[in-house]
């Protein structure tokens, strides 16, 4: 006879079940209330809460010897007395004198069953009560460890966390003993990486940011998971270029290893830009001419990034191809302030798509 059945009740399971059936209890009911999958639902996340420390009493055989015999409420509070027929004690209170509050074991007096004791101690009378682990980190422990054994686990886990085990805060202590097995902690801490969008004009002349993020972390309070905002102040420095990575360590999702560091990569915008093509520091601009102009000379303004104009002239025959190079007018070097590229202005010649009779022997006469 168990002297609570709340935790079993809490994972429908029966006192007599076995650790097999206790996981895929647990299984099925995490994966059923976990918090990520029941965003709209707020109850989800304290059944997600109550199935998670039940899970970690129970899936712990010593743990679960001591609940059975004294139930959570002692287990929780400290209990001041061991129970009815607990063997003789030991000065300080202990039941059959073993320190930790555990008596009648073999050969130490007392003799008989063993039972359990959890006494007060510690500065200012602090019970040695026990006190639960954060959910998500029995959730992540749990599919780390292989679950209910489906085979599967790594993917079921990944819908929930992203493939990485969170958690880390509120481990689990039981008493003065340390009875209790230590979780494993995941060492290293991932980096996202995400694209910020930005202008030519804008990596020409720099220009600041201010990017606003969503960051899962722990409430210190309840220890559940929260969604935050955060601001972030960027700097995109004169001269940067595509792939460029603006660092920023700590501000990411919180997990069992720390807290996750963003990386924003800079990307030029996927429309391209009605003027220039960029070449490193360079820049480079087409201009489009017809075949009479390419035989008999033009003229074009050409504006630079940062607003002058140059006027570009050729008296022809201009072949396609040609270039005309303005020596300082491209990108500014992000490392050398000072030094800018060149602006490099390249001829395309448009050829007719058709002539008639008359006019290819006007051509043949005039070439």
């Amino acid at each position: 006879m168990v002297a609570d059945t709340k935790l079993y009740n809490t994972l429908g399971v029966q006192p007599s079940a076995t650790q097999d059936e206790i996981k895929k209890a647990y299984k099925k009911a995490a994966l059923k209330h976990h918090p990520d999958k029941n965003k709209d639902n707020p109850s989800s996340a304290e059944k997600f809460k109550e199935c998670s420390e039940a899970y970690e009493i129970l899936s712990d055989p010593e743990k679960r010897k001591v609940y059975d015999q004294i139930g959570l409420d002692a287990m929780l509070n400290g209990a001041r007395e061991a129970p009815p027929g607990a063997g003789g004690g030991m000065p300080g209170g202990f039941a059959g004198g073993m320190p930790g509050g555990f008596g009648g074991m073999p050969g130490m007096g007392g003799g008989g069953t063993r039972s359990f004791h959890f006494s007060t101690g510690g500065p200012g009378g602090a019970t040695g009560g026990f006190s639960f682990s954060n959910p998500e980190s029995i959730f992540a422990d749990f599919f780390k460890q292989g679950g209910a054994g489906t085979g599967d686990d790594d993917d079921l886990f990944s819908q929930f966390t992203g493939g990485t085990p969170r958690g880390g805060r509120g481990r689990a202590r039981y008493g003065d003993s340390g009875v209790g097995r230590r979780r494993a902690r995941t060492p290293e801490v991932t980096t996202v990486e995400k694209p910020l969008n930005v202008t030519l004009e804008e990596l020409y002349n720099g220009t600041k940011k201010k990017m606003k993020v969503k960051r899962k972390t722990y409430d210190d309070g309840s220890g559940l998971r929260k969604v935050e905002d955060k601001i972030l102040d960027m700097e995109i420095k004169p001269g940067y270029r595509a792939g460029t990575k603006l660092k920023f360590k700590g501000v990411g999702d919180q997990e069992e290893g720390g807290t996750q560091d963003l990386h924003f990569i800079v990307t030029e915008s996927q429309k391209p830009h009605e003027l220039y093509k960029r070449e490193e520091d360079n820049l480079r601009m087409y201009v489009d001419l017809d075949l009479k102009e390419a035989l008999t000379g033009w003229s074009r303004t050409i504006p630079t990034i940062d607003g002058k104009k140059f006027t570009l002239s050729k008296g022809g025959p201009t072949g396609p191809g040609y270039t005309e190079t303005y020596p300082h007018q491209g990108m500014p070097n992000s490392k050398r302030p000072t030094e800018r590229g060149d602006m490099i202005v390249e001829v395309k010649v448009k050829f007719p798509t058709s002539l008639t009779v008359a006019q290819k022997a006007q051509l043949k006469d005039i070439l």
